[in-house]
């Protein structure tokens, strides 16, 4: 990939479109990880005003001290930038408590995770709204349209997607380019739902890495009986989640009616 390049494109494209939507700029949920960083860097490097949100929810301290530096660089080196924090852990609480208990804790802590991304959705649309902004989304082209790795109108609810097209290896390599905190690139990817200790190779089973492999080899026409080892459980985990999360993927489906039953 011609990093530089690429980089050029994007910010071309965020420029071109919050101009032909005739608003201000952008607004970016920051959570001290890398793909929210190299998002908002390449939103602040359009000039358009740029606003970097917070939005703890019981977070641990060392995705807060992350988002923190990141968002204090990007705002020495861009006058464009500005940032609010929302605290939403008292939000959070309250919607949980008002909530009936169930038994299956499996489901519940999927629920609540789902929750507070949802809660973040809204709230960045609240800043953006206020604010006549876009809200850009940090999903990359392994979680948006390899394993669905994000939550249906959560951190899956945005006006663009600026690093959709993007491997993790590429989201890195411009990470690097545009002089993302060593912090954020070296830390173990996490989406900050579970605590950090549960880290995203965690939850999905494979690293990034790995379904990268496997994504690039499927797109150049392997098959299941072209993998073994490791490769075959690697590729057998993402085809089940791609299948398992093409609902988030595709539009909602709509049950038309037929024309002789009008």
């Amino acid at each position: 990939m011609k990093v530089d390049k690429v980089t050029e494109h994007i910010v071309q494209w965020l420029k071109d479109y919050a101009k032909k939507a005739g608003t201000k700029g952008y607004v970016v949920g920051v959570s001290g990880g890398i793909d929210s960083a190299v998002t908002s860097t390449l939103c602040a490097m359009t000039g358009l005003k740029v606003l970097c949100v917070e939005m703890p929810i019981h977070q641990h301290a060392d995705h807060v001290s992350r988002a923190q530096e990141h968002i204090n660089q990007l705002k020495e080196r861009f006058s464009n930038v500005t940032d609010v924090r929302s605290d939403l852990t008292p939000v959070f609480d309250m919607f949980i408590n008002s909530m009936p208990e169930v038994e299956d804790s499996a489901l519940v802590d999927l629920t609540r995770g789902n929750t507070r991304a949802r809660l973040r959705m809204t709230t960045l649309y609240y800043h953006g709204g206020v604010n006549g902004l876009l809200v850009a989304g940090t999903g990359n082209k392994v979680e948006d349209f390899g394993v669905g790795f994000y939550t249906k109108y959560g951190d899956g609810g945005v006006d663009v997607s600026p690093i959709a097209d993007l491997m993790k290896s590429e989201v890195y390599a411009i990470g690097e380019l545009v002089n993302v905190p060593e912090s954020i690139m070296t830390a173990a990817p996490s989406d900050g739902l579970y605590g950090a200790e549960r880290t995203d190779e965690d939850q999905i089973g494979a690293s990034y890495d790995e379904l990268e492999l496997i994504m690039n080899k499927i797109a150049s026409g392997k098959q299941e009986q072209d993998f073994k080892g490791r490769e075959l459980e690697v590729f057998h985990l993402y085809t089940s989640l791609n299948k398992k999360n093409q609902h988030k993927m595709n539009p909602i489906p709509v049950c038309f009616i037929p024309t002789e039953l009008r």
